[in-house]
């Protein structure tokens, strides 16, 4: 389907901001500048509205004006005390409402941190081996972890068994580093080549519907 002048007028208006930030590959300059402060003005608009709509609206004003629910007050009041950090003189009443906040979220988020990175860990390291493809793979994963673990091991010498085992485990632990940190660059090269792409098919349908 051939574009309309008004998708290829945002297309353009996209291509335009890509292209600003790309000249900074250039060095330093005005059009850079300029790309860069409208999208950080643009982004703070529209995460201010997506927060008022998801958080304010739903969460304050429905529930204390629309359905009558007044204890929703409280963690309103805390929460708007909050903003008396900005203020030089009234910036100690802010630590009582940030105290409240740091106190139930460590409540609610200790016991799901154990859950998750280290109840849910164990399971997995500790189970039935098969003998298949995946139990041989759960097999290197297991020596590997086992290996990673006894070089936090401060309690005995690195010699031996154990330093052996440290010395795989260092080994281990820099293959995980390498592979978090190639899937990272990945990621960023699949979010360059997608731009690439976008502005390989901006300037094909610009050319058709201009010829």
């Amino acid at each position: 389907m051939e574009p309309t002048w008004g998708a290829l007028a945002w297309q353009g208006l996209a291509a335009i901001v890509t292209l600003g930030i790309f000249s900074f590959l250039a060095g330093d300059n005005p059009f850079y500048k300029i790309i860069e402060r409208t999208w950080v003005g643009v982004t703070t608009g529209y995460w201010l509205m997506l927060l008022y709509h998801t958080s304010f609206h739903d969460k304050v004003w429905v529930n204390i004006v629309v359905q009558h629910k007044w204890w929703y007050i409280l963690p309103t009041f805390l929460g708007l005390l909050m903003w008396l950090r900005l203020s030089r003189k009234l910036a100690w009443i802010s630590r009582y409402a940030l105290a409240f906040y740091i106190g139930i979220s460590t409540g609610i988020y200790i016991p799901l941190a154990f859950k998750n990175f280290v109840f849910l860990q164990l399971e997995g390291a500790v189970r039935p081996i098969s003998f298949d493809a995946a139990g041989i793979n759960f097999v290197i994963a297991l020596v590997g972890l086992t290996c990673s673990l006894s070089y936090f091991f401060f309690s005995k010498p690195h010699t031996g068994i154990l330093g052996g085992m440290s010395k795989a485990g260092i080994l281990t632990l820099m293959i995980g580093f390498g592979a978090g940190f190639g899937l990272t660059v990945m990621g960023r090269v699949a979010l360059l080549v997608q731009r690439v792409i976008f502005l390989r098919d901006y300037s094909v349908n610009l050319f058709g519907k201009i010829f």
